[in-house]
């Protein structure tokens, strides 16, 4: 197998990072999704959460710079939309309190 080959192989680290990228992506949907409907962004929080952490491991773990087959640059990604999805999440979370809480008039 050539060099140039083997840049194209699919590799544990770039499967878990775009696995959280896919969880980060999932979560902002989610967070969108409950900012829009006035619901609870749980499901926003949790999954950009998991998808901050695989991220985190990913960068740490990388013995290398991009294009080394460490996934590096997708564990960045998994942890930028990772951290967005959290956002909107607590977002949704603190509406959702802010609507449910009692209104003195």
């Amino acid at each position: 197998m050539t060099l140039s080959q083997a840049a194209y192989e699919m590799t544990a680290g770039r499967t878990w990072s775009l696995i959280g990228a896919a969880l980060g992506v999932f979560g902002v949907v989610m967070g969108v999704l409950a900012l829009r409907r006035r619901r609870n962004g749980l499901v926003a929080v949790v999954a950009g959460g998991a998808g901050v952490v695989l991220g985190a491991v990913v960068v740490l773990m990388a013995k290398g710079g991009p294009g080394t087959g460490y996934g590096i640059v997708g564990g960045y990604l998994s942890l930028a939309v990772g951290l967005a999805a959290v956002a909107l999440g607590v977002l949704a979370r603190r509406k959702g309190a802010g609507a449910a809480a009692p209104h003195a008039s």
